[in-house]
């Protein structure tokens, strides 16, 4: 995919979902169109060899088509002049009927057989543009950064990467190709028709700048509806991803009525500017034919009165009426055309927008590989916003340090900026003042891939992929040997589970993780990361869903893997954190007490008090 991320680069684009009236606005202008069918264009000629073969195929073909008519001209005023000679015998009649006609069926032939090398051509460049892009839009996906997937719809993207790509992949077979078509049909014949006989000619033509005229205020109008069918194909998109993300949900309360409404209602609006679409494409083609057909008539009329006063052969006449024949095809097909241009441009606008956009994380050029690193974090007076948030701030000059070997507790109401900062160390987000460092090195100067191998999150909401629970473990280390899989499933006390499963480590686990508990989940989450012993491990609230004693015993046997590991723990259970070396109360964003267990008790603050609503009773029932 290096030859298509090349050619896919291009300036910043807006956020899709958080797009500017007046940027809409301008996707809608005849520029904005342009610009979008050129770099189309431009990814087209990466296919340089199909392309020459497709349009020297798509040229042959026209041309010979256009051989025809002078052909069956040529064939009809010989059979009248033979049919008019007496003198000339049987077997000269039928030899140059015979020439004649095996003239037509070589053209015809010929014809075919280059217009299906055409439509080959064009399918296939079609097909390869949609897997280029269908691949370039996978790897942004995966290179966009934590603030983008925040603010972007997933029925969205889907609805982009499947539907606005298909529309793409169109343009070369259903409008570039068929357009060269049409202009060498009306240009070439033009000449020939033109040259023949000035008055049938024009009269032949006459449909043209009609045709150019209505094809453009088709194209706007077929252009507006196919941006408005592709945003309600993507609400549709988001309707049903929410659905089926949800359906336990809507299936526990009874909401199935409601979501069917739901989904119907936004069905009903999208197939009202389908309908809309197929109106106005029906209209222009049904036009288009009329203006053809009175053009055909004009000619018709005019041609037949020079045939009965002599002063034209049939077998011009029929050069004409063949010609126009020849022209009908296109000229119904030109709807198709204007739809293909008109659909790319908007699938195309669409589609760029997610390509070009930059992600907000990026590794600086001269970024630095975090070599065998020892785990030594240090927050030094980090503040931080969500981008859109203003200048609230979640974090508030949080400083803090924990070594190897040592634990470090997060506890504090919700949204006080505790999960915030298990995102900001492997840099997920990027800290909007102060700085965070790994063995003295700012993450920021660092490459992601190497800060990431060295941070690992567990987080509450455990996911898990359709497939087996090996591979789920082993997801970050696709080669780990059976036997590290195995000790990172008995340090999350997972082992005692998969042995009673049929097929073990081999059972397939449910879109989701459907077939596991939440606990059941929690604990192969922490086993996927205890595999890949990281210097720095972050717990984000990853045992909530946990029984006690089974937090304990996980609990110890992270501990004794833990000397030369950074610890993070996020907990609303104290239970979890009272061994840790150093808790820090967070609420506002900002450290409002740190100390260990015992400190903060006799400080008799927040930490205090949570932990007499929690009870004694709680904080020890997980001891053995």
């Amino acid at each position: 995919m290096s030859t298509a991320s090349s050619a896919l680069d291009s300036p910043t684009a807006p956020l899709p979902g958080s797009r500017p009236a007046e940027v809409i606005a301008a996707e809608r202008t005849l520029g904005g169109d342009l610009r979008v069918l050129a770099r189309i264009c431009r990814l087209i000629l990466r296919y340089r060899g199909r392309v020459a073969l497709a349009v020297v195929a798509t040229v042959v073909a026209g041309l010979f088509q256009l051989a025809i008519p002078p052909l069956l001209g040529r064939a009809v005023n010989t059979a009248l002049g033979l049919a008019g000679d007496a003198s000339v015998s049987g077997a000269a009649a039928r030899e140059g009927l015979f020439v004649a006609a095996a003239l037509l069926l070589a053209a015809s032939t010929l014809r075919g057989a280059f217009t299906l090398v055409q439509n080959y051509g064009g399918e296939s460049i079609g097909h390869l543009l949609a897997y280029d892009l269908r691949l370039a839009f996978y790897r942004k996906l995966q290179q966009l950064s934590f603030s983008f997937h925040d603010r972007a719809h997933t029925g969205d993207l889907i609805t982009r990467g499947i539907l606005d790509i298909d529309g793409v992949r169109w343009l070369t077979s259903a409008g570039l190709l068929r357009v060269l078509l049409l202009a060498i049909l009306i240009g070439a014949g033009a000449i020939q028709m033109i040259s023949t006989d000035i008055t049938l000619g024009l009269l032949s033509l006459s449909f043209v700048p009609f045709a150019i005229w209505k094809s453009t205020t088709t194209r706007l109008r077929l252009r507006a509806l196919w941006l408005t069918v592709q945003e309600k194909m993507a609400i549709l998109g988001r309707i049903m991803d929410e659905n089926l993300s949800g359906i336990r949900v809507v299936r526990a309360f009874g909401a199935e009525p409601h979501e069917l409404t739901k989904y119907d209602r936004a069905a009903d609006e999208a197939m009202a500017i389908t309908h809309e679409r197929v109106r106005t494409r029906a209209g222009y083609s049904s036009v288009m034919t009329l203006s053809y057909f009175v053009a055909l008539g004009l000619v018709l009329w005019v041609g037949g009165t020079r045939v009965l006063a002599g002063a034209m052969s049939v077998g011009t006449l029929t050069e004409f009426l063949t010609f126009m024949t020849i022209l009908q095809l296109p000229v119904r097909q030109m709807g198709m055309v204007v739809n293909a241009f008109a659909r790319a441009a908007t699938c195309g606008a669409r589609l760029f927008v997610v390509l070009d956009h930059q992600p907000t994380i990026a590794e600086r050029p001269d970024a630095k590989t975090l070599e065998n690193p020892r785990g030594v974090v240090r927050f030094d007076d980090v503040s931080f916003a969500y981008p859109g948030g203003g200048d609230s701030r979640t974090l508030h000059r949080v400083s803090f340090l924990v070594e190897p070997g040592r634990t470090l507790g997060l506890v504090g109401p919700p949204g006080s900026g505790k999960s915030t900062i298990a995102h900001l160390l492997p840099r997920y987000y990027d800290v909007t003042a102060g700085r965070i460092t790994i063995d003295g090195e700012d993450i920021r100067d660092l490459t992601l891939d190497s800060l990431r191998r060295a941070v690992r999150v567990v987080q509450q909401d455990s996911f898990l992929f359709t497939s087996s629970l090996e591979n789920n473990i082993a997801y970050g280390d696709p080669w780990a040997d059976e036997d590290a899989i195995h000790r990172a499933a008995a340090t999350s006390q997972i082992e005692g589970f998969v042995e009673r499963l049929p097929e073990r480590y081999q059972t397939l686990v449910g879109e989701r993780g459907v077939s596991l508990s939440g606990g059941q989940k929690q604990r192969v989450a922490i086993a996927r990361a205890a595999l890949l012993e990281p210097p720095v491990l972050i717990l984000d609230d990853s045992t909530a869903a946990i029984d006690a004693g089974t937090e304990w015993r996980i609990r110890e046997a992270l501990r004794a893997g833990a000397a030369n590991r950074a610890t993070i723990i996020i907990s609303h259970r104290l239970s979890t954190l009272r061994h840790a070396d150093e808790i820090l109360f967070i609420e506002g964003g900002q450290i409002v007490e740190r100390g260990t267990h015992e400190q903060l008790i006799a400080l008799n603050g927040r930490y205090a008090a949570l932990h007499a609503l929690q009870g004694r009773h709680d904080l020890t029932e997980a001891q053995p």
